[in-house]
């Protein structure tokens, strides 16, 4: 029977103290932070991450599809999930798809992906959902949205967490919402969409999936319940029967709602300190509702080596200022002098070595290289013995390495000066020049351990592009 296998998340590096925002509107901004996607940063990027998390151990190449769930693609003409399916090295013939149009999409692609190897079409699905949704600047809703992104494994093998039951009641009631060319999250009087909706719907939709399962709320260890804010997420859940102590942390206060990814974050967050055998309840808010009843088995001690929630939660930087967020979501104009782009036809014809990070090793020494220059990323000699044309394909996205030199670009900078380039020597052999983001550049220094990230980079005419970067190692 099809259960998930392993998890993963992403929340990224930044932090932005909601008082940061109250003070630029001269307000209080109440308690706790906000996750802040990177200004190189969006829903595809968050979900490769989180795909990396979830698929430690696990050859790329034995995963059979991705459903990538999201209300803010990048791409409202372009598979999203290729870019996700090419950036993770899964093969060619895997069926991707996109999910979204909705804040309960994620769970849709959950349930989608058991369905799909229960019915033995697929034997493992990669599910990722990813959020970056902006509220009206100063409005109401802007202290309130994070940025993060979730991933399960789904598979028939090695279950984790098996999957006992679900109920979907969809309704359009429309409290929150975004039309075509929309930037901004829309919504109705909330008096509205909490008393005839979130308040009400939730609650019918649990109780009859209980009843289904024979189960009651004491059954439950904890309930993982979406919500907006803290208090509505609480009393929700109080409604349903559960006892305060059966509620898991919503990480609203420390990460903030992060929509489609909301849910399943949650669950994740109580499946790392989840043992054999315990019971937990995932339920979605948006259009209606989804409520799914999960039973860890023995497998769950194997994957308790992700970074997960806890992890990311300890790995920040606080971004203090508004403007600077501003400019990451283009909110207002910045002037950015260009240095060039990359164009759709060389991403196409470097697909291979670009998006999955690939470069080469040498058959008759062993030598491995990675070969960047102009508009080929394609090795011809070997560095060591000189020889031609004699390799095989050897990936660089999942090694770390160490800085080997350093510089600082203040003058072209970007939108977050300095712009920091540094030489990576890799782990196993290999060099090579990269961007160093989500760090300080007092921090910088050669010998630095740092990882790859995959992040948009300079882009061609109305297009995104996405390369690899690197990061500092923190743990």
């Amino acid at each position: 029977m099809a259960g998930i296998k392993s998890y993963g998340a992403y929340i990224p590096y930044y932090r932005m103290p909601r008082s940061v925002i109250g003070a630029a509107w001269g307000r209080g901004g109440g308690r706790g932070e906000l996750a802040i996607a990177g200004y190189d940063e969006d829903s595809v990027s968050m979900s490769v991450s989180a795909g990396i998390d979830c698929l430690k151990g696990t050859d790329p190449h034995t995963v059979d599809a991705i459903y990538l769930a999201t209300t803010t693609p990048p791409y409202i003409e372009r598979l999203n999930s290729n870019i996700v399916s090419n950036a993770l090295d899964f093969r060619r013939d895997v069926r991707n798809a996109d999910f979204g149009n909705g804040l309960r999409a994620g769970v849709s692609a959950l349930m989608a992906a058991v369905d799909a190897v229960n019915a033995g079409s697929l034997k493992s699905v990669l599910v990722t959902a990813s959020d970056l949704r902006m509220g009206v600047p100063g409005g109401e809703h802007e202290n309130t949205l994070g940025d993060g992104a979730a991933a399960f494994l789904v598979a028939d093998d090695a279950v984790a967490v098996e999957v006992e039951g679900s109920l979907t009641y969809s309704d359009d009631l429309a409290d929150y919402w975004r039309m075509t060319g929309d930037e901004f999250i829309r919504s109705w009087e909330d008096r509205f969409g909490r008393d005839a909706g979130y308040s009400q719907i939730p609650v019918e939709v649990v109780k009859n999936l209980l009843g289904k399962l024979n189960l009651t709320p004491k059954d439950i260890s904890k309930a993982c319940v979406a919500g907006a804010n803290t208090r509505a997420q609480t009393g929700l859940a109080r409604a349903m029967g559960f006892a305060p102590e059966q509620v898991q942390d919503a990480q609203l206060d420390d990460v903030g709602n992060t929509g489609v990814a909301q849910p399943l974050m949650i669950l994740i967050a109580a499946l790392e300190d989840a043992k054999p055998g315990e019971r937990f309840l995932m339920v979605s808010w948006g259009t209606g509702c989804d409520a799914v009843v999960l039973k860890t088995t023995d497998q769950i001690e194997k994957i308790k080596d992700r970074r997960a929630i806890k992890r990311h939660l300890a790995i920040k930087a606080t971004l203090d200022n508004y403007g600077k967020y501003m400019r990451w979501r283009d909110v207002v104009p910045t002037q950015i002098r260009a240095r060039g782009g990359i164009s759709m036809s060389a991403e196409w014809r470097e697909r291979k070595l670009g998006l999955a990070l690939y470069g080469v090793k040498c058959l008759n020494c062993g030598t491995v290289q990675l070969y960047m220059r102009g508009s080929s990323m394609r090795a011809h000699i070997c560095v060591e013995c000189q020889a031609k044309d004699n390799f095989e394909p050897y990936r660089f996205s999942d090694k770390t390495g160490k800085v080997v030199t350093f510089s600082h670009d203040f003058l072209g900078g970007g939108i977050n000066p300095p712009m920091t380039r540094a030489v990576v020597d890799f782990e196993g052999g290999g060099r090579g020049l990269f961007d160093l983001v989500d760090r300080d550049p007092e921090e910088c220094k050669v010998g630095m351990d740092v990882e790859m990230t995959f992040r948009m980079t300079r882009t061609a005419e109305n297009a995104k592009s996405y390369f690899w970067k690197i990061k500092p190692v923190r743990e």
